[in-house]
C-alpha cells in the first residue's frame, strides 16, 4: 500500500490504526470540504440553513443515487444507517403475532430496533442461524427460507454482517420475500464504498447505509433508500418544517418542494449538514486516486493477513473467501483467559494497534480492516502482538 495515500488521512502515526470498520476514517481533502461547508454555515447560517439548505441537500444526493444505481428521488439523506433503519422499523404497520424474519449475525443496535418494535406492536422476531463456516450461497437462502411462515412480515439482514464480516448472499432470499409479500428491510451499514451496489437492481424495499465508513465521508452522513411504491409508508422519527398535513395524499409534495419522503426526513430543524455535503468530494476522492486499484490491493492485503493468522493461531476461517468482506475480516483467535476489552486495550497499549476485540457466540474475535492508508509492515506489526500476546 502507498505511504502517499496515508498522508492523505489525518490518522494519528503513533497508532496501527486497523478499526477503519467502526466509524471510518475521512480522507483530507474531504475534511477540508467539510470545514468549508461548516464555515459558510457559521458566515451565513440563516441563508444556509433557511433559504439553501433544501437544494444544497439535493446535490449529494443526486450524486450518490448514481453511485448506488438508485433513483435520486428514492434516497434522502441522514445522519446513521441506524437512524434510517429505525424510520423503517418504526413505520412499518406490524400487529400482534406478525414475525420479523432475521438471523444470528446482526448488529446490536438494530436487535435493540427490533426488540423495541415487537415490545410496542406484539410482533415476533425469529431468528435463523447463518450455517457456519459460511461455504455456500443455497445453505445460507436454504437456513433463511426454512424461517418464513405464513406470519413472515418483515425479512430483515445485513449485507455485511458486524461482528462476522461476512457478504451474506441474500439476493435469493430477497426474491423469494417479495413474491410472498414480504418487506426487505437491509443493513447496508459497512457496504457503500465498500462492496458494488445497485439498489433499483437488487429489488430491495428498504436499504440503509453509512457514508462515513467506507465511502469516507467524515461522521454523520449516512442514506435511506426507499422503493418508490413504498415511499407512503414512511413517516419521520421528529416531525418539523418538512412535513404537511397531506402528504399521505396521492401526489403530494413536501413543505420544500420535494416527495413528502425527502422532505419529512431530510428537513429536521436546525443541524450541521456539512458531512452530508461532501459526499460528491468523498466521490471525487475514489476517483482521483484509482480506488478500483486501491481496493483490490486492500483486499488482498487482508487475505494475506488472515492467512497469516490462521496459520499462527490453526483456527479456520468464518467463511469461504468469496463470502468474506473485501477490505473487513473477521479472525478467530485462541481465548486470550482476559476480558477482550482488556485485550483490546492490551494490543494498543503495548502495540498501538487499534482493533476491535470481542466473543461472538462461541468464537473469539479480533475483526481487521484494511484500508488505502493501511501497509503490510502495519499487519507484520498486527500479527508479531498476537503472537506474542497469546504465545504462539
Amino acid at each position: 500500500m502507498s505511504t502517499n495515500l496515508a498522508r492523505q488521512f489525518l490518522l494519528r502515526e503513533d497508532v496501527v490504526f486497523l478499526n477503519h470498520g467502526s466509524f471510518g476514517a475521512c480522507p483530507r481533502p474531504v475534511f477540508e470540504t467539510y470545514q468549508r461547508w461548516q464555515l459558510e454555515l457559521e458566515r451565513q447560517p440563516v441563508a444556509f440553513l433557511g433559504r439553501d439548505l433544501s437544494e444544497r441537500m439535493r446535490v449529494p444526493r443526486v450524486a450518490l443515487s448514481a453511485f448506488l444505481g438508485a433513483g435520486q428521488d428514492d434516497i434522502v439523506g441522514l445522519v446513521n444507517a441506524t437512524e434510517g433503519l429505525n424510520i423503517v422499523a418504526q413505520s412499518l404497520d406490524l400487529q400482534p403475532g406478525d414475525e420479523v424474519l432475521t438471523t444470528d449475525h446482526e448488529y446490536s443496535a438494530l436487535e435493540k430496533t427490533w426488540a423495541y418494535v415487537a415490545r410496542r406492536t406484539g410482533a415476533r422476531i425469529v431468528t435463523v442461524k447463518v450455517p457456519m463456516p459460511l461455504v455456500s450461497e443455497a445453505a445460507f437462502t436454504e437456513a433463511v427460507l426454512a424461517g418464513m411462515t405464513e406470519r413472515t412480515r418483515v425479512l430483515f439482514l445485513s449485507h455485511i454482517t458486524s461482528p462476522t464480516a461476512l457478504v451474506l448472499p441474500i439476493g435469493p432470499a430477497l426474491r423469494e420475500a417479495r413474491e410472498r409479500g414480504i418487506y426487505t428491510v437491509i443493513d447496508g451499514a459497512h457496504t457503500p464504498g465498500h462492496i458494488p451496489l445497485h439498489l433499483a437492481a437488487m429489488g430491495v424495499d428498504f436499504y440503509a447505509g453509512n457514508c462515513h465508513k467506507w465511502l469516507m465521508t467524515p461522521k454523520g452522513s449516512a442514506f435511506l433508500y426507499v422503493r418508490p411504491e413504498l415511499q407512503g409508508l414512511i413517516n419521520p422519527l421528529v416531525i418539523s418544517h418538512g412535513w404537511t398535513a397531506e402528504s399521505k395524499q396521492p401526489g403530494a409534495r413536501g413543505a420544500f418542494g420535494n416527495s413528502p419522503f425527502i422532505d419529512e426526513l431530510e428537513m429536521q430543524g436546525t443541524r450541521d449538514p456539512a458531512a452530508w455535503l461532501t459526499v460528491p468530494s468523498a466521490l471525487d476522492f475514489r476517483r482521483n486516486n484509482g480506488w478500483e486499484g486501491v481496493a483490490a490491493d486492500c483486499r488482498e492485503l487482508a487475505q494475506e493477513t488472515s492467512r497469516r493468522v490462521r496459520d499462527l493461531t490453526g483456527l479456520p476461517a468464518l467463511s469461504a473467501p468469496e463470502f468474506c468482506a473485501p477490505q473487513m475480516v473477521a479472525m478467530p483467535i485462541p481465548d486470550p483467559g482476559i476480558d477482550m476489552l482488556e485485550f483490546q486495550k492490551l494490543l494498543m497499549d503495548r502495540f498501538g494497534i487499534e482493533i476491535p476485540c470481542f466473543k461472538w457466540q462461541d468464537h473469539t474475535i479480533v475483526r481487521l480492516s484494511v484500508q488505502g492508508y493501511n501497509s503490510r509492515p502495519q499487519m507484520d506489526v498486527l500479527v508479531g502482538a498476537l503472537s506474542d500476546v497469546l504465545k504462539l
